[in-house]
């Protein structure tokens, strides 16, 4: 039987969340976990996603996720292949990390009250899987983005959106809304641990619906779902962040690098790898597109001359040109 498709429209937020393959720890250290949320930061780079709330457990992980584009589907495949091929890299394994596909539900996001609701929940994770010893706060937990909302703006990762999350709980991103916002999390942190049963039960919903939000949402989720070519898995172009994006990034790029005839240079030209790595860091084009686009060869060529590109002092050079022209845009 086929796959069910997923519904992706641009501007859409998802509860994500994976699992480790047969419930196998995902995560077996801090690196583990460092490495991951480096991978995660890669991802929204390359897609535009916004990060709103995260936490990494033992063997899954969960985020609320807005996609401004409709690109769910690639991005995950690319975040969840790329860790799992650095993790086995890192402990010399091979074969499947995660447990079949990702779950994504989607949330009406604005309606405060689910919005808040499911980052509650993701945040509150620890306290559910009894990670907190006696005495410790919600925010000792530090591989959720809990702190990092509570934290000044400096100390947060760059793709973390703290805005909504704070909002939600009608506060605002101050010394003293975050202050206020912590304490009401800690307070929900206290009520569970004393009341574990109704806690659970109150969470059921987030556990097993389908979709999060109003009857008219759902409503319209199912509308969607039932007209052709509405659900971008079904082909349609992701917009910004995939071939048109990378088209663009190119041309600018050639331009900026002085490049001519990009066809007729050789395949591990300086300013050709430096061109293709600057692509790949910021869209999902595939290995093999590059290699066709930019004259470059195979798929494992391109990967292969891409992983070396900052260790080539040149290289490097005309990437960091390229980089620092994309941050002044």
């Amino acid at each position: 039987m086929a796959r069910k498709l997923r519904l992706e429209y641009a501007g859409a937020v998802y509860h994500v969340m994976s699992r480790g393959d047969r419930g196998e720890d995902v995560f077996l250290d801090h690196e583990d976990r460092r490495r991951f949320l480096r991978t995660l930061g890669q991802a929204c780079e390359r897609t535009g996603w916004r990060v709103h709330s995260f936490v990494l457990m033992r063997n899954h992980y969960h985020l609320l996720l807005e996609t401004p584009e409709p690109n769910l589907s690639r991005g995950m495949h690319w975040l969840q292949t790329t860790y799992t091929v650095r993790h086995n890299k890192r402990r010399d394994l091979r074969g499947h990390l995660f447990q079949g596909r990702f779950k994504a539900i989607a949330v009406e996001a604005e309606a405060d009250e689910y919005f808040a609701t499911v980052s509650d929940y993701i945040h509150l994770n620890p306290v559910r899987a009894r990670l907190l010893r006696p005495g410790q706060r919600l925010g000792d937990y530090v591989w959720s983005s809990f702190g990092a909302i509570c934290a000044a703006p400096s100390n947060r990762p760059e793709w973390l959106e703290v805005s909504r999350v704070l909002g939600s709980h009608g506060q605002k991103d101050t010394t003293a809304g975050r202050r206020r916002y912590r304490s009401a999390l800690e307070q929900r942190c206290l009520d569970e641990a004393k009341d574990r049963p109704a806690a659970s039960a109150r969470w059921k919903t987030v556990r097993e619906a389908w979709a999060i939000g109003s009857d008219e949402f759902r409503r319209q989720l199912r509308r969607q779902w039932s007209v052709p070519g509405k659900n971008a898995a079904e082909g349609s172009a992701f917009v910004q962040h995939g071939e048109e994006e990378a088209l663009q990034l190119i041309e600018r790029g050639a331009a900026l690098l002085g490049l001519r005839g990009i066809d007729a240079l050789p395949r591990n030209h300086t300013d050709k790898v430096a061109l293709a790595a600057f692509v790949k860091q910021r869209t999902t084009v595939s290995n093999r597109w590059l290699g066709e686009k930019l004259s470059m060869g195979t798929h494992s060529n391109v990967s292969r001359l891409c992983a070396g590109a900052r260790a080539d002092r040149q290289t490097a050079i005309r990437l960091a040109v390229l980089e620092t022209s994309k941050k002044k845009a």
